[in-house]
Parts: structure tokens; sequence; C-alpha cells
């Protein structure tokens, strides 16, 4: 099979008469050079329709035109829509991304991390994590980094940081407001920061309203619909009373309004629920599912277009990621 040549900048070069250095500049901008030699080159460049190897030129500039993701939870759909914001905020950048998973667990974050370095990333957003914060801080020294949902204050300029303390209490506070207070929460890992600050607004706002908070009414999940299923099992088993659900994420809300149908308990006549993170199918489900939502295509995209600002040395300020409530129809007054 015939091959065709590939049309170099050493072609141009001889067919517009100037030298390869004077073409590289009038490819890559880098300085100036005189109209009428300019023009000679983009001529040229036109003639023998050149088309320019962008990884080779990428990597004798220093750059790969990558940018590396690390997510925590590939298929799940909040990182899923965060992840086509990222897709959204570098198209038109000349960027590509690369993506990782890190599972929530140290040691694949490590592995992700190392994986995305050997690509010669020239950046990278980390997707929540439990990597060590001494770690994140080694990795923004040698890589433009900008992190999704969490605070870390040697970083402070560089993260993304959600609200996760005040959308916990006005989503408690709104289930006190429909006259509740036997209200359970459905952690998240605690071992992780916005299941803390989630747990915590859910306290806070039961104190404000002068509401002894039961530890029994508190069960610690792991995000998954398989664990909120087990808290309500649990609760029902030890007959505690409750009137309320408030789960740490839509996923484990799915569960427990699962647990709740096989008890003969409807949803929300006997038990209201609220979720956190809004996904899609909480629209659909019976009965619509109240929810905690954010803007997560905007938070990948401005995360991506911060990033590419980062690269190129540009100012740029990220804000902090405000929550709203999707009053549906999961919850009832007593």
């Amino acid at each position: 099979m015939d091959i065709a040549k590939r049309t170099t900048i050493g072609d141009i070069a001889k067919r517009s008469g100037v030298s390869i250095s004077t073409v590289s500049r009038v490819l890559n901008q880098t300085a100036p050079v005189a109209e009428e030699t300019r023009q000679a080159v983009l001529k040229a460049i036109s003639d023998l329709n050149y088309k320019p190897n962008l990884f080779a030129q990428a990597l004798a500039g220093g750059q790969t035109r990558t940018i590396g993701v690390l997510t925590q939870n590939l298929g799940s759909h909040l990182y899923d829509v965060i992840l086509h914001g990222i897709l959204r905020g570098i198209n038109g950048s000349h960027y590509s991304s690369i993506f990782a998973d890190g599972s929530w667990q140290a040691d694949r974050e490590i592995n992700a991390l190392q994986t995305l370095f050997a690509r010669q990333i020239d950046g990278l957003v980390i997707l929540g994590g439990i990597a060590p914060e001494e770690v994140l801080i080694e990795i923004a020294s040698q890589v433009p980094l900008i992190i999704i949902g969490r605070d870390i204050a040697a970083l402070s300029g560089q993260c993304l940081r959600f609200d996760d303390f005040q959308a916990a209490y006005d989503a408690t506070q709104y289930l006190i407001r429909a006259r509740h207070q036997r209200i359970v929460h459905i952690t998240g890992l605690l071992s992780h920061n916005d299941a803390i600050e989630r747990r915590n607004g859910y306290l806070q706002a039961l104190k404000d309203a002068h509401i002894e908070p039961d530890p029994e009414l508190i069960i610690e999940g792991d995000f998954l619909e398989s664990s909120g299923a087990m808290a309500v099992e649990m609760l029902l088993m030890r007959g505690r009373v409750f009137s309320a659900i408030f789960a740490a994420n839509d996923q484990m809300a799915y569960g427990a309004r699962l647990t709740l149908h096989r008890h003969g308990l409807r949803v929300p006549e006997d038990v209201s629920i609220v979720g956190f993170d809004d996904l899609g199918y909480s629209a659909y489900m019976i009965p619509p599912l109240t929810s905690v939502a954010r803007q997560s295509l905007e938070i990948g995209e401005i995360a991506a277009q911060a990033l590419i600002s980062l690269i190129k040395g540009e100012p740029f300020t990220l804000p902090e990621i405000q929550s709203t409530l999707s009053i549906r129809e999961s919850v009832a007054g007593r």
C-alpha cells in the first residue's frame, strides 16, 4: 500500500524561500514576521495543503494540550453531568481531556494520578476524593490544578467550594417547617468532608429549632442506594419512630423509598423524604423527590475554564457554588 508523503515545514520553507525557523514563527505566532514574508509562508501552506502535527507541535512547545480529570465514580449521574460540563468548558479551547477514576479509594486515586501524569497533562481537575491535602498541595506545585468540592486553605483560590452545610441546613429546615421533628438523617461516608458538612447542617437546623437530636436517628450510609435501603430497614427493625428522612444524596433516598414501600409505608403520607444532588431521575420517582439542587453542568464548565486560565497564567475567580431546594411531592406536613 502506497502512503502519501506528509508535507513538512521543510517543504513549506523551500517553497516560500524562507528558513524553517521563520515558518515555525509564522505557524506558532511566537515572534513578529514581516508581512510580505508571512503572506508567502501562508500561501505555501495553502498550496501544499499543509496540516500541522498538533501533537508533535505541542511536545516541541512543552505542552500536550491535554488536561487530566480525576473523578470518583464514573457512571454516577452526578459526576457524569459535571464531566459533561468540563467537556463543554474546554470546547473551542484546543484542549482535550483524559479521565481517570479514583473510586473514593486512596490507593486508586494515587494510581490514577500517576496514570494522568504519565500522559504529560498540562493541567488537572480533581473532583472530590480523599487524597491527603499535602499530596494535593505537592501536585499543585507541579501542574496547574483546580479542585472541585474540597476546601484546602493553602489552595483556596483553586478550590471550587460547595455550600454543603447551608444546603443541608435549608433541607432540614424545610422538613421542620412542615412540622416534622423526628427526622432521620442518612449520612454519606463520614470520612468525606461533604458528608460531615451535610450532617452538621442537619444538626444545626435541629438545634436552631430547639429540637434535641436523637443519635439513633442518624445512620451512616455510603452514598449508594443499598445503604439507604439498609438504614431504613435497621430503623424499622429497631422500632424507631420517625416521620421524615433527609438523605445525604438522592441515591440513598431511592433506597430508603424502596424499603418504606416494602413495609407498606407511603411517601409522603406516612414518611416524607428529602434527598441531595437532584439527580435527573429524582423528578420521575413516585412520588417525585424533593432534593437539594446545584448546577452540576455549570460546575464542570467553570472548573474547566478556570483551569485553562490557570495554565495560561490569566486571572480567574472561582465562586462558591450555591444550592437551591427543588420542591416536589415527597414531603407532606404533619
